[in-house]
């Protein structure tokens, strides 16, 4: 090492039993000019040593040396976190184990009699490795935003479905239990006013009464399903009578599920995704037929939402706004699952979703 290096200067270790030879390089990159620090080894043992106390930017390695090769040197460079980039620096050793080295991700190789390159290599293989680390740290840092995201999404739909829970639960509990006052405070008034006009005021007002009722029950289905408690097929075969009833759009549903139980989240995924679908149909879909298939083959629950209707381009699917059915994919994520989107313009659109049943859910809106 050279106590007058800059603080800069480019850490080299060489793996050369040459003094000679590393006294030529240490001139060749004088000459040209490169800031370095050339420390010299030339037992295994001593590079071992030196990679374990302190931190390289580039590595010369000659091939042959006294009872071992640069490739025993590279295998110990791999226990190495982030390991520098590996040079080969020799005589002619063919150019078949040439190609080998570098095929085994050394950087780079260049002979002894051609030491004008060395610099230009250098500089190349810590920009090269520079840039891969860089790629990594992104890729890394993208997977991690990506876990975040997902962690949050999922935090999202569990948050989502607690507030439902909730708000069904005082309607059930506020607002049903006054519509149920009113039904008695009515029913009082018709047996103790027999009188014509008041009677056609309880009637009017009964069947608004009546008009109430049915929405928060409606809105309380939607809000937190109690039917899954009869089962995810029973769920989605409530859905497809009241989409019918409310568009008059035929819709056929086959169900195949053989398994007894699933777990709560997987039921409120494929519920929800159902629901969500049914209503972007109802709003945009522009179809005559709706075909849902609902099973547990091979251990797979999978759901198929197919319409006839004038369908969707790439640019509708992916725009920013489209956030139903990014919502869609997300919950099949929190519960191990996927959702694939198939459409064309004028050709429908199929909706699938897919849970693996080993994958165990967390409950939701309980």
């Amino acid at each position: 090492m050279h106590a007058d290096a800059p603080a800069n200067a480019i850490r080299i270790l060489h793996l050369e039993d040459s003094e000679l030879d590393h006294e030529i390089v240490r001139q060749t990159l004088r000459r040209a000019g490169l800031a370095c620090e050339l420390t010299r080894v030339e037992r295994l043992e001593d590079f071992k040593a030196a990679l374990g106390t302190q931190r390289f930017d580039a590595i010369l390695a000659d091939y042959r040396l006294p009872g071992f090769t640069a490739l025993d040197a590279w295998q110990a460079l791999q226990a190495v976190s982030r390991p520098p980039p590996f040079i080969l620096l020799s005589g002619a050793i063919g150019e078949t184990a040439a190609v080998d080295a570098i095929k085994l991700g050394m950087s780079d190789y260049l002979l002894k009699d051609d030491l004008g390159k060395l610099t230009h290599v250098i500089q190349r293989a810590i920009e090269v490795q520079r840039a891969r680390r860089e790629r990594e740290l992104a890729v890394e840092e993208l997977a991690a935003s990506e876990q975040r995201l997902a962690r949050f999404a999922e935090h999202l739909q569990s948050s989502i479905e607690q507030e439902r829970a909730a708000i069904a639960r005082e309607i059930h509990d506020d607002i049903g239990g006054s519509l149920a006052a009113i039904q008695f405070d009515l029913s009082w008034i018709g047996r103790h006013h027999p009188e014509a006009e008041t009677q056609a005021h309880v009637e009017s007002a009964t069947a608004m009464l009546r008009h109430a009722v049915g929405a928060s029950q409606r809105i309380m289905m939607n809000l937190r399903p109690a039917i899954l408690d009869q089962g995810l097929g029973a769920a989605v075969e409530w859905l497809v009578r009241e989409f019918e009833r409310r568009t008059g759009i035929p819709t056929a549903l086959r169900l195949g599920l053989r398994a007894p139980t699933l777990d709560r989240a997987t039921q409120l995924t494929a519920y929800r995704t159902a629901q969500e679908a049914l209503t972007n149909i109802s709003k945009h879909a522009r179809c005559s037929e709706v075909r849902i298939e609902l099973s547990d083959a091979e251990g797979v629950l999978t759901l198929e939402i197919t319409d006839n209707g004038q369908g969707m381009g790439e640019s509708a699917r992916n725009k920013p706004q489209s956030y139903g059915l990014k919502g869609l994919q997300e919950r099949a994520r929190t519960c191990g699952g996927w959702l694939d989107v198939s459409s064309r313009e004028g050709a429908g659109t199929s909706i699938t979703l897919s849970v693996p049943l080993g994958v165990q859910g967390k409950d939701e809106g309980r």
